[in-house]
């Protein structure tokens, strides 16, 4: 089997130096700043680490490969794919590794199925660097069990999500707004927490709710419980905003979820729900769906 990779930079590398390993040789790769006077070293460099043969045009790797993975920036990938369209052989596989929205993920798609190429929209959900070939991936279009079962052989992670492109970075975006959101949300408590000389019984207090059940235990717990008595919280998270405020502390993600509970309260779910919380979290979830159809 012959792997390519347009854009060479971290993902790739560590993906190449972990198949190395297993055994996999034939790799080539281009980078579109494989002569850059600034990177064009450290490219090279990474290539000849790797066991990558450079080559000086796309073309020269997506009409010669059997799988080829496009590593490149989220806002690139749908031109780099019209870019690579005519010259893509057309049984090979086209991975995008890309964080690009299902949307353009799908459009991609369409536009390889139509000459024959099969589409892998994949989304790593690890680091690299620790991971390299074996980081868990999720997997989703038409070509995915074919790629899957190529790239068994190298011992690479990869789940099935469906035959759909696009699903499995919905997985991963959606997974973001968590991901991305909390560590945000910490800092914000933190920053607060140490201004007031309280960060070992602000950490101690939330260490005790969060570490007594698991993680979807928790979780609908708090979703259940902020369901009917939303406008209340919205209303005690007013109080932490003005404290803020008045300690000249940034509150942008206390305002944001202040916000949110106020437009959650506009559900009326403690009379729908007859002011008991609800057993799941997603008659939450479906509740908001009919009311915002």
């Amino acid at each position: 089997m012959k792997l390519g990779f347009i854009g060479f930079g971290e993902a790739a590398f560590e993906m190449s130096m972990g198949l190395k390993g297993e055994g996999l040789k034939n790799v080539v790769a281009f980078d579109p700043l494989w002569n850059d006077t600034k990177f064009g070293q450290l490219i090279q460099e990474r290539a000849n680490n790797a066991e990558v043969i450079l080559k000086k045009a796309p073309d020269e790797v997506v009409s010669t490969v059997d799988v080829v993975i496009v590593a490149v920036p989220a806002d690139k990938a749908l031109a780099v794919s019209q870019s690579l369209l005519p010259n893509i052989k057309v049984d090979s596989i086209y991975v995008d590794v890309s964080a690009s929205t299902p949307d353009v993920k799908l459009e991609i798609s369409q536009c390889l199925n139509e000459k024959g190429t099969s589409f892998v929209d994949a989304a790593m959900m690890g680091p690299l660097p620790v991971y390299k070939h074996q980081v868990p991936m999720l997997a989703s279009g038409n070509g995915t069990d074919r790629f899957i079962d190529m790239m068994s052989a190298y011992s690479m992670n990869i789940s099935k999500v469906s035959d759909t492109a696009g699903e499995a970075s919905a997985v991963k975006l959606i997974r973001s707004i968590f991901m991305k959101g909390l560590p945000s949300l910490l800092i914000e408590m933190l920053e607060a927490a140490r201004k007031f000389n309280v960060e070992e019984l602000v950490i101690k207090s939330i260490s005790e709710t969060m570490d007594s059940k698991t993680f979807e235990e928790t979780m609908n717990r708090l979703v259940t419980g902020t369901s009917i008595h939303a406008l209340r919280r919205s209303v005690e998270l007013q109080g932490t905003i003005k404290m803020l405020e008045k300690a000249k502390l940034d509150h942008l993600m206390s305002k944001g979820a202040c916000e949110k509970l106020q437009q959650l309260g506009e559900f009326n779910f403690k009379e729908k729900f007859q002011g008991r919380s609800p057993n799941s979290w997603s008659q939450v979830i479906d509740a908001m769906e009919v009311k915002n159809m």
